[in-house]
């Protein structure tokens, strides 16, 4: 019995989970999941951040434990809408973060930004099978994350599409035998576009995603490829192999995910439509598989699929990304804590489109290094980093 089907062997029949940031897009994507096949899922703790109506739905649906609002302003909104059905409601930064502690086998980690750190690391702390589709987890505190899931014996299961891809063909057991990583990226809605015609671009042009439908900070993420660069880092926390090993590539169809070459001249890609469902299907049944009503592929109706360099110049998030990586300590944190500050910048219209990856480049170079050990360094200096970036947009 190789260590995979003993895996499988021990996987329970029903699975206990809970999905963090239900409202939004990859956590309604798993709600959905979960609904098609609900005899083998128990609901333990749903969240959401402000929207009660739609929260309340899932927990009705889904007969959650507990729901979670984050706005305390909506508890009574929430008490309401789930009077009578027999599910526990909370409010709260820190009720978020109990959700989290809350027993269940897997936790789908979906709240979007740094709100997500803490609640992410509790799930860790009680040993659970995490879905990451958080990027800050690892990007701002990649080795704190990390050393945790290691110490306390829990999973990571990646559910960013690139990430999903490397894991199912990724050879844990022979890394030595792994040339390089190959991640794709789409490109975005601005690929073909001059740093000219980027800067006269709105919010509403930068989250038109050719692709894939995606939240509004991702979809601008996308759109200067900083996406790409947040994903450089992630890829280094979750798979043994050093940076220099770690490429880009743009791929415009969005039809290969990534890629591992291996030194015996084999390429082995993860394919499939570009639809978020089949990465979240992987990670919420993993290790086993679930049918999704993602559109089969069809390479004849595709007929060519294309490959290009990223270009840098046009793009200095991928720049700027690998830098920090190589920094180390405080870097990405800051890297991932401006960018933050900037895309909202950019959306509320306070700057334009390419002075996004200037405020995080100037950010980083106003910022002091220092070493994050404990999850209240990370904290501190994504803290520190979002006032540099504040104050450098309101100049």
């Amino acid at each position: 019995m190789t260590a995979l089907q003993k895996v499988i062997s021990k996987a329970p029949s029903v699975r206990s989970i809970s999905i963090l940031g239900s409202t939004g897009s990859v956590g309604v994507n798993t709600v959905n999941l979960v609904e098609l096949t609900p005899e083998r899922f128990s609901v333990k703790a749903l969240s959401a951040n402000r929207n009660v109506f739609l929260l309340a739905e899932q927990a009705r649906k889904l007969r959650a434990e507990i729901a979670v609002i984050a706005d305390e302003s909506c508890y009574r909104d929430l008490k309401k809408e789930l009077s009578g059905h027999n599910v526990e409601v909370a409010a709260g930064r820190q009720a978020v973060i109990e959700a989290a502690m809350f027993p269940s086998d897997w936790v789908m980690s979906a709240i979007v930004g740094t709100a997500g750190l803490e609640p992410t690391f509790r799930a860790v702390e009680r040993g659970a099978i995490i879905g990451l589709a958080n990027k800050e987890c690892l990007v701002s505190a990649g080795k704190v994350m990390t050393n945790e899931v290691k110490n306390q014996g829990a999973t990571i299961i990646p559910v960013d599409s690139e990430h999903s891809a490397i894991f199912q063909v990724f050879d844990f057991e022979n890394v030595d035998k792994i040339n390089r990583i190959i991640l794709t990226a789409s490109g975005g809605p601005f690929r073909k576009k001059s740093l000219k015609e980027m800067a006269t671009m709105t919010p509403e042009q930068a989250i038109a995603h050719p692709n894939w439908d995606m939240g509004v900070k991702v979809s601008v993420d996308s759109a200067t490829m900083m996406n790409k660069g947040l994903e450089l880092i992630e890829a280094y926390h979750l798979f043994p192999v050093g940076e220099e090993k770690i490429e880009i590539l743009v791929h415009p169809q969005s039809v290969v995910h990534s890629l591992v070459d291996y030194v015996d001249g084999s390429v082995l890609a993860q394919m499939g439509t570009p639809d978020m469902r089949t990465p979240i299907s992987y990670a919420l049944g993993w290790p086993q598989r679930l049918e999704t009503p993602a559109q089969v592929l069809n390479l004849q109706k595709i007929g060519n699929l294309s490959f290009e360099d990223p270009d840098e110049v046009r793009f200095p998030a991928l720049r700027l990304a690998r830098e920090a990586l190589k920094i180390g300590g405080n870097a990405p944190t800051t890297l991932n804590a401006a960018n933050e500050i900037a895309v909202e910048g950019f959306l509320n219209k306070k700057i334009n489109f390419i002075e996004i990856t200037t405020v995080v480049e100037n950010t980083l170079e106003n910022t002091p290094y220092c070493e994050l050990i404990t999850l209240d360094d990370v904290l501190d200096a994504d803290c520190i980093a979002r006032k540099i970036a504040k104050t450098l947009i309101n100049k």
